[in-house]
């Protein structure tokens, strides 16, 4: 890759997609964290059933809102990981990265709210 985005510029483009996404959608986002991370680590990879860490642009680590029972209280934060160099070494441009970025914030907000990747796959959102 002849460019690469640095740590603060990739924060800045997940939290421009965080921005991006639907009023809506943004409130009921409750006791989940999004953090940026270079890669997956093994066992976010064995979660994800994937063997290489390129493979994976992001994971949502947590219980989905709506298993989310009364007993679910002083629990840690639900988290959102979204991994760069898994993304960098898909994009060629910045407008690619910011794209990819986007996408797969999406992806995992939608694991967050119960939504699992059959769902995804049928009403065409990848």
């Amino acid at each position: 890759m002849p460019w690469v985005v640095d740590q603060v510029l990739f924060d800045q483009l997940v939290a421009e997609a965080l921005e991006a996404l639907p009023e809506v959608f943004r409130q009921r986002l409750e006791n989940v964290e999004i953090v940026v991370e270079d890669w997956p680590d093994r066992r976010t990879m064995h979660l994800a059933g994937v063997r290489s860490p390129a493979d994976l642009l992001g994971f949502y680590h947590g219980v989905p809102l709506p298993h989310r029972t009364s007993g679910y209280m002083l629990v840690l934060p639900d988290k959102i990981s979204i991994y760069r160099w898994p993304i960098l070494m898909r994009c060629r441009t910045l407008e690619e990265v910011r794209a990819l970025v986007a996408r797969t914030l999406r992806h995992e907000i939608a694991h967050y709210f119960g939504i699992d990747d059959h769902r995804l796959e049928e009403i065409g959102a990848y």
